[in-house]
């Protein structure tokens, strides 16, 4: 099975889910949730997952539980097909 690993920064508490660009090689996600109790880290696996049409169970949190800078590694798709899928939703 391909794997791959996402390096995102995060904005929490955001008007809405989106994919705003990319910083210093990681990209740059907008979330609703707030960072309490893990609901951004919820929120933004929940997010990667539908945007790469994948279970929740493909999508793991490495890196940056209580961090802005998360890793994230994903299963099931390349490196290649994740940054097509995220640059198809950039605002």
């Amino acid at each position: 099975m391909t794997t791959c690993t996402l390096t995102v920064r995060i904005h929490p508490g955001a008007r809405r889910n989106a994919v705003s660009g990319q910083h210093d090689g990681a990209w740059k996600i907008a979330l609703t949730a707030p960072p309490v109790d893990g609901r951004a880290n919820e929120a933004l696996i929940r997010f990667v997952a539908d945007l790469l049409r994948l279970p929740k169970a493909s999508v793991t949190l490495l890196h940056g539980h209580t961090s802005r800078s998360k890793v994230l590694q994903i299963a099931g798709k390349s490196a290649a097909e994740v940054t097509a899928a995220l640059a198809s939703r950039l605002e």
